[in-house]
């Protein structure tokens, strides 16, 4: 198993862990409502400290029920993982494609490399000849 395979894994086990100790271990059993959000439980303690409390301002929208409120927490979420795995995708893509010009740089000419320029116009552009065709 490769290093990075072993982190991935440890990784892996950490978020498990993160995710089932709380349920296993009972944490939260005393609680009305054992698994609140911080702002119930913020909220929750500024009452308890000061019961005449008035909040400075009120949301701009708030949902007609909890549910459609967890639906858009979690499209909230996955725009953001989304918006995240495109960044990380184009990152590795554009380092992929500068390593293979670096290989390509380095290996030289090949033994073909006058009749490979002179066709390369006729396929297409940049990586249009015969060399993208098989995979390279």
């Amino acid at each position: 198993m490769s290093r990075n395979a072993r982190i991935n894994t440890l990784l892996l086990v950490l978020v498990a862990a993160l995710a089932v100790l709380p349920l296993a271990l009972g944490l939260g059993d005393h609680k009305e409502e054992p698994f609140a959000g911080a702002d119930a439980e913020a909220e929750t303690a500024i009452t308890e400290i000061d019961p005449d409390y008035e909040p400075w301002f009120s949301p701009l929208y708030e949902p007609p029920s909890g549910e459609i409120e967890s639906a858009l927490f979690a499209l909230q979420a996955a725009i953001g993982a989304g918006v995240l795995a495109y960044y990380f995708g184009v990152r590795r893509g554009r380092r992929q494609g500068e390593a293979r010009a670096r290989a390509r740089r380095e290996a030289g000419p090949g033994p073909d490399a006058g009749a490979g320029e002179a066709g390369a116009g006729a396929g297409g552009g940049v990586g249009g000849g015969a060399a993208s065709r098989r995979g390279d």
